[in-house]
């Protein structure tokens, strides 16, 4: 049977994280101390380079630019609608 899932908090990903990249540590060291796999350290460096300050947000947490751009297309949604129900009212 799989093992279940294990939850990390962003503290403690961020620390994992900080001292291979800060401490210069070897990823597999790390994570045989914290008792992770190698893969998932590797995972969490590569969100933390990419992202960096915005990295481990949690499961639904947008970032600014991809909540920016969800409030745009909503906008853009409405006023498509709008526009829409313009043009019919003007062909009657």
């Amino acid at each position: 049977m799989a093992k279940p899932r294990r939850k990390f908090s962003r503290e403690y990903k961020l620390e994992a994280v900080r001292r291979v990249v800060n401490n210069g540590e070897p990823v597999a060291e790390v994570a045989r101390a914290i008792g992770i796999e190698s893969q998932a350290l590797y995972g969490w460096v590569r969100a933390f380079k990419a992202e960096a300050g915005e990295a481990f947000r949690g499961n639904g947490k947008l970032t600014a630019q991809d909540e920016e751009i969800r409030k745009l297309r909503r906008e853009l949604a409405r006023v498509q609608e709008e526009r829409d129900i313009l043009k019919k009212v003007y062909l009657l």
